[in-house]
């Protein structure tokens, strides 16, 4: 399909003279999957179903995690229908690019995906009720209006619910969408206000609504004991005595699916080990307790921790094994600068925690499969299922469920392979429930890294030169998933001479994989603090420092990309900095004596946010981080000002937490297991949270993941300025810090 294909209506007349509206559009490739962020096709679809007694159904067509989308996508064609959202009922699709067309989580791409197509959708609708309507009383279109699911003829006094005209609208040809009227935003009456989440009832109350809740007659409990080392296989286990425990109803040694590549596909298939099925969970769990295996660990113990601190350490002390981006003689203005600034920061590995662990219920029979999935990606879960079991993608069926948080994790849909296989051995229907501890390590963790930074300033106190010196894993001369690192990244193009290289990359084999705001929540950290650092050596307010930056006009030889959305807007940068500078009254701050304030900002999935963190630090290096600003621009529209707030206070969660954690390796096998030993943000340590949005006159961009990436870099920020000690390795306990 060509990206700028004119999108078409189908109308199917169904039962009870309802109709179903479907839309198709141009396929999209999603950003992880392009190193060059190239601007995103889209493919949305709509499903609605409008009654003949008027009620109306929405499909909400993307996977749900919690980031609210089942209930903003469909507000966006409720608002163009022109009904009242008191009496939209909305359903979550199942998994069908036919019918739905492209379905995904992740990059924060539902808003800029669907905003025009799904309130095309909304519009079309209207304006073939209108013309049923118009028709039915001989009079003109432009005479008619509507209002709460009615058509309205002012002129004459009549009106007609939609139901009433639904099967005569069925019968109409379609307008093309890029031919129907839109509303005026100022005529908006959903979008922009704030709604409850449509399940938030189900949740509080505990009806069975996410994957882990899901129940099939006759189904089998399953569980996995994988090897501590990622790819390791079973050489002897003691399964025939597990056989004869309680419940247990199968034990299958599985061979595994993995590939021999160590730069791991984003889903590799199965891991190798010994399943277990059961009556229920806990039979199949206490029976794992039992199992004694003999494992052959295969060539990933050479991983460890320390060692790779090491090998980093080493590696940036010789010269780079490849540059990736450069241009204006950096090396040589750095020999030239009044001042040069150098420093070495890192990032660990981390782990989703999703709340909810993996796990998928699958039913396998007469040669079909049907899979209850938490996925972010059904179609791949469609793909890879149907070659696991041997049968063709048609026959797959993919009941999206609600997940409990994602953040990434489920994009690698190896659960779903597993119950989908098991389900096949066992010919019964099938759920596999992880353990936290199978979770935890057996995760596809977010890429480490070092970098090492030298910065030269001149006598007036802006930067002249930036050197950057990136250290990641991989096999030598390729990256792992999300282990690599992007030439455009700011500050690149506004400092007058930039280098970046690269070392060749750590022999590394376990997965990785995105984590929210993929890349950027580790790599900002770092970039968002060394800038605080050579304010500081300027002498210069860390606000003023960045503002002139982003002032620059590109630098002579950056490669400028204006028609890539995923390029920085400098002066929408500069307008949140801005914005959260003056809601933190950050110019009259205090600094020192134990409590300062941070600020950094970063432009994240196309949309923007700057942070101010305030915070005290005692005599025994505990933080108590006291409040948190956030200034975010979306665009013109925050469809859910509700849902947004509540992202954002997610985010920001979600990042102090990260600031606690860790992955390590030791002879290959990862050392934490369980929240003992990852800990998360606890109540009482969350600070206070204000969030702004600043609307400007660009399309409306996405919320789940922009947020986080900044919140790191103020807090440390902060405690530079509250301490004078400058946090340059996470986790925070590796920089002799701890939240209080």
């Amino acid at each position: 399909m060509n990206p700028d294909r004119r999108s078409f209506l189908k109308i199917c007349a169904i039962a009870g003279g309802s109709f179903v509206l479907e839309v198709h559009e141009t396929p999209f490739v999603h950003a992880q999957a392009r190193r060059n962020f190239a601007p995103l096709p889209v493919e949305p679809s709509a499903f609605v179903h409008i009654a003949p007694e008027g009620s109306v159904t929405i499909m909400a067509k993307n996977p749900e995690g919690g980031q609210g989308v089942k209930t903003h996508l469909p507000m966006l064609i409720a608002e163009e229908l022109d009904i009242d959202w008191k009496d939209v009922k909305v359903e979550q699709a199942d998994g069908d690019r036919k019918l739905y067309g492209f379905q995904f989580l992740g990059g924060s791409t539902a808003t800029p995906m669907n905003w025009d197509p799904l309130r095309r959708v909304g519009a079309a609708w209207r304006q073939m009720l209108v013309s049923s309507a118009a028709t039915s009383w001989s009079v003109p279109e432009s005479e008619c209006t509507t209002k709460a699911g009615r058509v309205l003829h002012s002129a004459s006094g009549r009106s007609v619910g939609y139901g009433e005209l639904v099967a005569q609208a069925a019968k109409l040809t379609p307008p093309a969408l890029d031919s129907v009227k839109l509303k005026n935003a100022a005529d908006y009456t959903i979008i922009g206000t704030s709604r409850r989440g449509v399940d938030n009832r189900a949740i509080v109350t505990g009806e069975p609504i996410f994957g882990i809740d899901v129940e099939l007659p006759g189904m089998l409990h399953a569980v996995l004991q994988k090897c501590p080392v990622f790819g390791g296989k079973v050489k002897t286990a003691n399964t025939e005595e597990i056989a004869k425990l309680p419940g247990v109803k199968k034990v299958l040694v599985v061979e595994g699916t993995l590939t021999n590549d160590p730069i791991l596909p984003l889903n590799p298939g199965i891991e190798p080990g010994v399943a277990i099925l059961a009556d229920t969970w806990w039979q199949a769990q206490s029976a794992r307790k039992r199992l004694k295996v003999e494992w052959e660990y295969g060539a990933g113990t050479y991983q460890s921790s320390a060692a790779f601190v090491q090998q980093a350490a080493d590696a940036l002390k010789q010269a780079f094994g490849q540059t990736i981006g450069s241009y204006g003689e950096a090396e040589a203005r750095l020999q030239k600068a009044a001042k040069v600034v150098a420093a070495t920061y890192s990032y660990p590995f981390l782990p989703h925690n999703t709340l909810e662990p993996q796990g998928s219920t699958a039913s396998f029979k007469g040669g079909k499969l049907q899979i209850w999935s938490t996925t972010q990606d059904p179609a791949a879960v469609r793909r890879l299922t149907a070659s696991i079991t041997g049968i063709a993608e048609p026959d797959v069926t993919i009941h999206m469920v609600r997940s409990g948080g994602a953040f990434g994790r489920r994009y690698v849909n190896d659960d779903d392979v597993e119950a989908a296989w098991l389900s096949k051995q066992a010919g019964r229907p099938v759920k596999i429930t992880w353990s936290r501890e199978d979770d935890m390590t057996h995760d596809s963790y977010r890429p480490a890294g070092t970098i090492g930074l030298k910065a030269g300033l001149d006598a007036k106190g802006s930067v002249v030169a930036w050197r950057q010196h990136f250290v990641t894993f991989g096999d030598g001369k390729r990256t792992i998933l999300n282990g690599g690192i992007d030439p455009h990244e700011f500050p690149a193009g506004y400092i007058p001479a930039y280098q970046l290289g690269m070392s060749d990359s750590i022999p590394f084999r376990t997965r990785t994989g995105p984590l929210r705001a993929p890349c950027f929540n580790g790599r900002v950290f770092v970039l968002q603090s060394f800038l605080d650092e050579l304010a500081f050596a300027a002498g210069r307010d860390p606000l003023d420092f960045q503002l002139e930056l982003l002032s620059h006009p590109p630098a002579s030889g950056f490669e400028v990309q204006p028609h890539n959305p995923f390029s920085l807007n400098p002066e929408r940068q500069r307008g949140v900095l801005e914005m959260v500078a003056e809601k933190s009254n950050w110019r009259i701050r205090k600094k020192g004596e134990g409590r300062g304030m941070g600020i950094a900002a970063y432009f994240c999935q196309q949309s923007y946010f700057a942070e101010v963190a305030e915070v005290s630090v005692d005599s025994r290096n505990r933080i108590t981080v006291h409040q948190i600003w956030a200034a975010g621009d979306l665009g013109s529209h925050v469809i859910n000002p509700r849902e947004a707030e509540n992202q954002a206070f997610g985010g920001i969660i979600d990042a102090l937490s990260q600031m606690e954690q860790e992955i390590t390796f030791a002879k290959g096998e990862v050392e934490q297991a369980n929240f003992n030993q990852q800990a998360l943000l606890r109540m009482r340590q969350v600070p206070k949270i204000e969030v702004y949005f600043r609307k400007t006159e660009f399309p409306p961009k996405g919320l789940g993941e922009p947020m986080l990436p900044p919140v790191i870099p103020a807090v440390t920020n902060a405690v530079f300025a509250a301490t004078g000690k400058r946090i340059r390795t996470l986790p925070l306990n590796r920089s002799g810090f701890a939240f209080a």
